[in-house]
């Protein structure tokens, strides 16, 4: 009998999978983590720098797991069924929860918008003299024709860019002259306080930090990304497509929200080793923050610090505009989607427009802009964890996600993370 020769075949005829390039998983996770170190988030984290050191610094460490669970769910369930979070929601709950719950988004998402617009022009006029007014205008404007008139693929291309501005906060924390031990000490063996100001500021991260409008957001941005492909399909309706796209999802979460998470405790440890070893403890903006970090840190880091503030802005109100367009384009059953022309898309586009023109509006009311982002986080504590809930409920269910519902170990985070946040309501109405 003749010798059966084994014929190896040749590489090129194992076709391997290409294996995508960093910039190709940086996509959706990326942009909502960095976008989360809005210029109110900046204050919240100067605020707990500057009154209590290194101390609260732990709590970016325990939200980071707890973060990257429930945006990963966000962005599967995207991914999975082709809609967003509200309009998923709307085919398995009354309609009038899921117009409370939207009108709550809305009024939270366009108070920070105005608290946004007033910090960058805040941090504009500390550099170069232009009047509040106009830069509010300025900002407002430009952000408005980014969002409507730019090309989709072109605009998160510009989103992309501007998360570089976090890098401001990092570099801050190298020229602050922080005592490393110390602040290593203070973050991983923090000194707890039980009183309601550290408690308060306690709920303020964790409530900065998981933000409902993330979560609209991150799965909204899953189906435009989606439906720009031509090849792409929701993974419902192609589980061939599913391996590459899941651990896309999953690797782009765990960087988006652990480089917001650094930036955070980068703000954190700057304004420890600067405001509160000096005695400043009192910060209520980020512009102040900024300012005070000029006679202690130098004019280098000040500089540094206020052009952070311009950069996650932009970056930062087009999120919270397109996140309440997208929830109420889909609790309307609108056309919705960044990739359509505004003239296709008039509602969700013209959403975009009057949350930006009532954001930058509040800025010349007599509403104290301090009270009203407080009243935005007690919106956003009431929102997120019915909405998580929700949430947690949808992924679980296999008439949801077909074969894609959630994992034994994703599923505990992401109820863990619900748990963490009602339990961090309640501790905010407590200390109010």
């Amino acid at each position: 009998m003749a010798d059966v020769q084994r014929v190896e075949p040749s590489p090129e005829e194992v076709k391997q999978p290409p294996r995508p390039k960093l910039h190709e998983v940086m996509g959706p996770g990326l942009i909502t983590g960095a976008s989360d170190d809005d210029p109110s988030g900046i204050a919240t984290y100067s605020q707990a720098g500057a009154q209590f050191g290194y101390a609260t610094g732990w709590t970016l460490l325990l939200s980071y797991p707890l973060m990257c669970a429930i945006q990963q769910i966000s962005g599967q369930i995207g991914r999975v069924t082709g809609r967003g979070v509200t309009g998923n929601m709307r085919r398995f709950m009354p309609a009038w929860s899921l117009y409370v719950i939207v009108a709550l988004l809305l009024g939270a998402n366009t108070i920070n918008i105005g608290a946004d617009l007033g910090a960058m022009a805040a941090a504009l006029k500390l550099l170069i003299p232009v009047p509040m007014p106009i830069a509010i205008a300025g900002f407002t404007l430009v952000s408005v024709l980014l969002e409507v008139f730019v090309r989709y693929s072109r605009y998160v291309s510009v989103l992309k860019w501007l998360t570089i501005s976090l890098f401001a906060y990092v570099a801050t924390v190298f020229i602050a002259g922080v005592p490393w031990g110390k602040a290593a000490y203070g973050t991983f063996l923090p000194h707890l306080q039980f009183n309601g100001g550290y408690l308060t500021v306690i709920v303020a991260v964790l409530g900065t930090t998981i933000s409902p409008y993330l979560f609209f957001w991150q799965a909204a941005e899953e189906v435009e990304k989606e439906k720009e492909d031509a090849d792409a399909r929701p993974l419902a309706d192609a589980p061939e497509q599913a391996p590459a796209e899941l651990q896309r999802i999953r690797w782009d979460t765990y960087i988006g929200m652990g480089f917001s998470n650094l930036v955070a405790l980068a703000i954190v440890i700057t304004t420890a080793a600067t405001l509160n070893a000096h005695g400043i403890t009192n910060i209520t903006t980020s512009a102040e923050a900024a300012l005070a970090l000029k006679p202690i840190a130098g004019r280098f880091a000040f500089t540094v610090f206020a052009v952070g503030i311009i950069g996650t802005g932009l970056l930062a109100v087009p999120v919270l505009a397109g996140s309440a367009a997208y929830a109420m384009g889909e609790a309307f059953g609108w056309p919705v989607g960044l990739a359509m022309k505004a003239k296709r898309a008039k509602a969700f586009y013209g959403t975009i427009v009057v949350a930006f023109l009532l954001g930058a509006l509040l800025n010349f009311s007599p509403i104290d802009p301090i009270k009203a982002l407080f009243w935005s986080a007690v919106i956003n504590g009431v929102v997120a964890v019915p909405v998580m809930v929700i949430m947690m409920l949808l992924a679980s269910r296999d008439t949801v996600m077909g074969e894609f519902t959630l994992g034994p170990i994703l599923k505990s985070v992401g109820w863990l993370a619900t748990a963490v946040m009602a339990a961090a309501a309640l501790g905010m109405f407590a200390t109010m």
